[in-house]
């Protein structure tokens, strides 16, 4: 997509809607979500961006539609093997499922020590969330095998790492649905793995969330997108390893890093850097190429003129076939 393009377009970041048969509302770092009737749920993703838990002031162009449709791509797949709670595509950025209650808890599968793994295993931690890491390590080394490194999904502020024995100890999840989590988060790591490794790609680690529906186990929101998961290149990672080389990936990373670099992690008393256009087209960019890349799909940008409205209409039409 040209960069023009991507600089004028719009940035969908505060809409609000008034669904006929909305129970509740609320408003994520990225998704808007409505209840409707106690039965569906309406998720509109925006084109905000959250880094270290902390929403960027400023929208990127797209990539609301972008997240959206990854998900919707890999949701489809591994619905045969995990049950999920997607029903409906109705617009470029919307997505209608089940309504699910969420459980308080992120399953993070990690392959590979990198992102906030690393972090934590360079200040000289070798036990996370419970899990033993080996000595010797260095940053996106592959581990062992894949491992578990759960977190606390947080309503405001930061999410925390937890174990598997914190959480049931805490009664977040009741055990048999935590083994199924557990399960079930394994068997998705290892797809999304197989079909990264179709695109040239490695799934480095990613989070998945779970509600129950029905006393059901039940995937929620989001999977294997940019937001919730990090790519490296298959292609001469061995070779970067050996010589110490940053690897080429494919996430939401170069924001963090980019932010890090002007001295912010989302800690008590740092001042959010402001992103100027030509950082917002290069987000942008690297989002659309990500979609392209991971779905083997042309990128098909949304009009942005009366986006509100249409997706207003697209949403009613979803609801009223499902009603």
């Amino acid at each position: 997509m040209h960069t023009k393009n991507i600089a004028a377009a719009n940035s969908l970041l505060g809409l609000s809607f008034d669904f006929p048969g909305q129970k509740s509302y609320y408003k994520g770092k990225v998704r808007d979500v409505y209840n409707i009737d106690n039965q569906w749920l309406v998720m509109v993703a925006s084109d905000r961006i959250s880094a270290f838990d902390v929403v960027m002031p400023r929208g990127i162009p797209f990539k609301g539609q972008v997240l959206n449709q990854i998900a919707a791509y890999f949701l489809k797949a591994s619905s045969a093997i995990v049950p999920n709670w997607l029903v409906a595509v109705p617009d470029p950025n919307v997505s209608v499922g089940r309504k699910c209650e969420p459980v308080k808890v992120e399953m993070v599968v990690r392959a590979y020590l990198a992102g906030h793994a690393w972090r934590e295993y360079r200040l000289g931690k070798r036990v996370l969330c419970g899990v033993n890491l080996p000595e010797g390590l260095k940053e996106n080394d592959r581990l062992p095998y894949p491992i578990i490194t759960p977190s606390t999904k947080a309503d405001e502020g930061h999410d925390e790492d937890i174990s598997s024995e914190e959480i049931l100890q805490r009664r977040l999840v009741a055990e048999e649905d935590y083994a199924k989590m557990e399960q079930y988060s394994l068997k998705l790591f290892e797809l999304g793995t197989e079909m990264a490794a179709e695109r040239g790609l490695i799934l480095v680690d990613t989070k998945y969330e779970f509600g129950i529906y029905n006393n059901e186990v039940m995937l929620m929101d989001e999977i294997h997108t940019p937001d919730s998961s990090r790519y490296f290149y298959s292609e001469n990672y061995e070779e970067r390893q050996k010589t110490g080389e940053p690897q080429k990936q494919l996430s939401k990373e170069f924001v963090r890093q980019w932010l890090i670099e002007h001295e912010f992690m989302g800690k008590p008393g740092q001042v959010v850097p402001l992103m100027d256009d030509e950082f917002i087209v290069e987000v942008a960019e690297r989002y659309i190429q990500i979609y392209e890349l991971l779905t083997g799909q042309k990128f098909e940008p949304r009009d942005y003129y009366n986006a509100e409205k249409d997706i207003y209409n697209n949403v009613l039409n979803a609801l009223n076939k499902l009603s």
